[in-house]
């Protein structure tokens, strides 16, 4: 009986000791009082509050003035009803990443804003410059006015050097309440099935985000920024512990070409691909033998591609861009947008079962040929519209994907039925039966019709006609 016994006691006692063993208790006052307070003392003199404000249209809407057709008859003070302006207040997050005072935060938190002010930590408040707004991106770029102050600054960090599970905190104004941080970990890397900015390639973190975070800077466990925290996913406003944030890379990538001169009308002009692709879905990786559905494949290849020049050709897989992995296309167009342009960008392409490698010059969209942009004149439905001759630097102001040639309207026409009619991006392709291949061919044909205008565009992929009077 009492072998019985003794033998229990083994049994019951040794696990609880295995499970003893395996609980980790503080040791000591250090880690009794182990803390992210000394990384948020680093860190948080830097991040500002950002408070703006901008004018708005506001008043009665009617509920007709979204339907598609009868939408054009309402604007402003017609059937839509009064419509007021006035001064709205918003507020955002913002970092200093630079001595002299440059802060990174969102396009959308300071776009159209008439007054911003910045507010430090410390209760000191700042007038700014707008030195860029790239909405492409969603990254926008200030610069303090006042050159005599010492202001704090951090610095940032690859993105890359983070793992799935690493800590992170969060740093912002959220609501307004003042500086607020949060910690969490990176819950996924490269997530690119958003639709946020032309980019979707962000950091996902359960660090709570809330609106007023926007711009604010997600912060790694050794006080460097690693991305911009730009976006929630949520059903009610709040925070639901999926946050997303802009990689490291791109804000930097942004810093540069801003410092190059490398910037545009709509922004930083980056890296022109010249190609079309879609991901690799599982059916198209086993008709190639691949052994994941990985890469993007190519189904065109502009004519002047730098692609093209490097020697890729339509059906080949990018499995590679300087080092990483391409899982899909958003993760092409981010590791390219980052190439700085003159510089070359070293890729793997997958032919014929075959890996291959390949070297890609970062070209900015060329002007060529000649865009020949003209504004319309005239007694016809056009009058005031602004067109030019297609070449991939205009293809990219409209917004336009691997259309080569043709005319495009890069500003509607004035009049109020028939600038709701023709819309920039739009291509001309035929006006009463005639091709039009050159902008000279739409002024001539418009100023010697001396009836109605039959007009034949392609929009989105299709051909649409509009007879207009």
């Amino acid at each position: 009986m009492l072998i019985r016994i003794f033998i229990t006691f083994l049994v019951l006692l040794f696990p609880l000791q295995s499970f003893a063993k395996e609980a980790v208790v503080p040791q000591n006052d250090a880690q009794i009082k182990l803390s992210f307070a000394p990384l948020v003392k680093k860190v948080a003199p830097a991040v500002v509050n950002i408070y703006t404000k901008r004018n708005v249209m506001a008043g009665f809407k009617n509920p007709f003035m979204d339907d598609p057709f009868f939408g054009m008859f309402f604007n402003k003070d017609m059937f839509g009803g009064q419509l007021r302006k006035y001064l709205e207040s918003a507020l955002g997050s913002g970092v200093i990443v630079t001595e002299d005072g440059l802060v990174v935060t969102n396009a959308h938190v300071i776009k159209g804003a008439q007054e911003i002010t910045i507010s430090l930590n410390d209760g000191n408040e700042y007038a700014t410059d707008v030195v860029l707004i790239d909405e492409a991106s969603d990254l926008a770029l200030m610069r303090v006015k006042d050159k005599d102050v010492n202001l704090p600054f951090v610095t940032l960090k690859p993105s890359e050097s983070l793992e799935v599970g690493d800590l992170v905190l969060a740093i912002g104004n959220p609501f307004g309440v003042g500086q607020t941080v949060t910690s969490g970990i990176v819950s996924a890397q490269g997530r690119s099935s958003l639709d946020i900015n032309d980019y979707n390639f962000f950091i996902q973190t359960d660090a709570a985000i809330n609106p007023g975070n926007s711009g604010g800077p997600l912060v790694s466990m050794d006080g460097k920024v690693v991305g911009i925290n730009t976006a929630i996913y949520s059903r009610s406003g709040g925070s639901m512990g999926i946050g997303f944030a802009i990689p490291s890379e791109m804000v930097a990538s942004v810093i540069a070409a801003e410092m190059n001169g490398q910037v545009g009308a709509n922004g930083i002009i980056r890296p022109w691909l010249g190609v079309k692709a879609q991901d690799v879905s599982s059916d198209i990786a086993n008709s190639l033998g691949m052994d994941s559905p990985i890469g993007a494949i190519l189904s065109d290849i502009h004519s002047v591609s730098p692609f093209k020049k490097a020697g890729v050709k339509a059906g080949d897989v990018i499995v590679s861009v300087n080092g990483y992995e391409i899982k899909d296309v958003a993760e092409l167009k981010f590791r390219i947008a980052t190439v700085p342009i003159g510089r070359v960008a070293k890729i793997v392409i997958l032919r014929d079962g075959k890996k291959i490698n390949l070297s890609v010059k970062a070209v900015a969209p060329p002007d060529n040929p000649p865009r020949s942009t003209l504004v319309l004149k005239g007694k016809h439905a056009l009058n005031g519209a602004v067109i030019s001759n297609l070449n991939p630097a205009v293809a990219v102001e409209v917004g336009l994907i691997g259309e080569e040639s043709g005319v495009v309207v890069v500003q509607g026409p004035r009049g109020f039925f028939f600038g709701r009619s023709i819309v920039p991006g739009d291509i001309i392709a035929e006006i009463n039966g005639k091709k039009i291949t050159d902008t000279s061919q739409v002024d001539r044909a418009l100023n010697t019709s001396t009836r109605g205008v039959q007009i034949i565009i392609k929009r989105g992929g299709r051909l649409v006609q509009l007879y207009l009077r």
